[in-house]
């Protein structure tokens, strides 16, 4: 007699996280988007805030489904020590890019599965973006096309924003918002068989 297969449960509503998981092959069984204050605590570096945060809507979806496999991921897009928003304004999103242009950035995206069991595991993906000097031109067009709602640092990679990306170090899906590569070690060596 087969095993049953455990769930596999998506703590997010981002669509850019299911495609990335599709891509790999994967389904979930469930997505929750999991509402937790996403605010940094003072003196909280960029790192650990991504970090914190995947844990903390892993641990808040795992309520809801305690039988699954509970995926959860947070990106955070920081210029030295400093977090940007996740747009929300159009004026949030110009000064992100305003701040972004010519220069590098980090995009740390925090990834973190809990086992039915309550075993847990965690990665943190960091990546190097450097921007081109964007034009007035470029700042308005991208602004117009309305890419930048709720992204965090303003900007969305896999859209009209890759053409501003002169160097990317790193993982290209961790920056889209799910590195694949990590996620995958992560369900494998917690026996997640999908």
């Amino acid at each position: 007699m087969a095993a049953l297969r455990v769930p596999l449960v998506l703590a997010s509503a981002s669509p850019r996280r299911l495609d990335l998981l599709r891509q790999i092959g994967l389904s979930p069984d469930r997505i929750l988007a999991a509402d937790i204050d996403e605010s940094p605590l003072p003196s909280e570096t960029p790192r650990l805030l991504a970090a914190r945060l995947a844990r903390a809507k892993a641990e808040a979806a795992r309520s809801d489904a305690p039988e699954g496999f509970v995926l959860a991921a947070d990106t955070v897009v920081a210029v030295g020590r400093r977090v940007l928003p996740k747009a929300e304004t159009e004026e949030e999103a110009r000064r992100c890019l305003d701040l972004l242009s010519g220069r590098a950035h980090r995009v740390l995206t925090g990834v973190c599965v809990i086992a039915p069991d309550g075993r847990s595991a965690r990665r943190l993906s960091e990546s190097r973006v450097h921007f081109k000097r964007l034009t007035d031109r470029e700042v308005e067009a991208y602004l117009a096309a309305g890419e930048w709602r709720g992204k965090a640092g303003g900007y969305a990679i896999q859209g009209l924003a890759g053409a501003f990306v002169a160097a990317l170090q790193g993982s290209y899906s961790g920056v889209v918002g799910l590195p694949l590569y990590e996620t995958r070690c992560l369900l494998d060596g917690l026996g997640y068989r999908g």
